[in-house]
């Protein structure tokens, strides 16, 4: 059974809530973190007390709130093993028409989705880097081709360099550096235009992230790409 401190952004809902639930049976503490904290009571009253569980509000956008974090918990719990950079937000997008959301609601998601993890990367570093830590990024299948007018796969894309550029830095560090990949994945916000194409469940992608961080310390699984049977690998 794991022993480390497992740190999830993003943990109230969907990818990030079904990861906490493995990484909590495989033995992790656990530091959950959302903007609103108020959504992670529930799951982390299941998942154990205040000893192995801890709730946090942060903001991904907002580094200060990253790097004070990651400061305390390396300071109250002694480590800091993992760290998932889940956290994430989509809208739909065209870049010729005004179907989908006006520009001005386009920041939040490339902050969060590019900013975020970049800031919760250079937050995690020092104590990752002191314990040999491993740091997992969630990136999507849609940052692997072009979906027209679609801002999101950008971002997704930009998450896909932002995964080899830290790898790169973290040569001769111990650092380990993973970038899952899912296809369409159902946390509950699938446009209506997707809803009969094949999903994964949120599990599936969590067994995915712990697939990865279970291997021996000498083991770096770089990228995991993971789609549901039967989806277009274009959309």
């Amino acid at each position: 059974m794991a022993q480390g401190v497992f740190l999830v952004t993003g943990a109230s809902r969907g990818i990030g809530a079904a990861t906490a639930r493995l990484a909590a049976e495989a033995g992790y503490r656990l530091v959950l973190t959302a903007r609103d904290a108020s959504r992670l009571a529930e799951l982390a009253a299941r998942l154990g007390g205040p000893d192995r569980v801890w709730v946090a509000s942060c903001d991904v956008r907002v580094y200060d709130q990253l790097a004070a974090l990651m400061g305390r918990v390396e300071e109250e719990w002694g480590s800091l093993d993992v760290v998932f950079a889940n956290a994430g937000a989509s809208v739909t997008t065209s870049f010729t028409s005004t179907d989908g959301a006006p520009p001005a609601e386009w920041s939040d998601m490339v902050l969060t989705n590019v900013c975020g993890p970049a800031f919760t990367a250079r937050a995690a570093m020092p104590a990752l880097t002191r314990h040999a830590g491993h740091l997992v990024l969630t990136g999507s299948a849609a940052g692997r081709g072009v979906r027209p007018g679609n801002l999101y796969s950008a971002t997704k894309w930009a998450v896909t360099g932002l995964a080899q550029a830290i790898r790169a830095e973290c040569v001769g560090t111990g650092v380990r550096v993973t970038l899952v990949q899912p296809g369409l994945t159902d946390t509950g916000g699938i446009p209506p235009s997707r809803a009969a194409d094949p999903k994964l469940a949120p599990e599936d992608v969590a067994r995915a992230v712990l697939y990865a961080v279970g291997q021996p310390p000498s083991v770096d699984v770089n990228e995991i790409l993971v789609r549901p049977v039967g989806q277009d690998a274009y959309r």
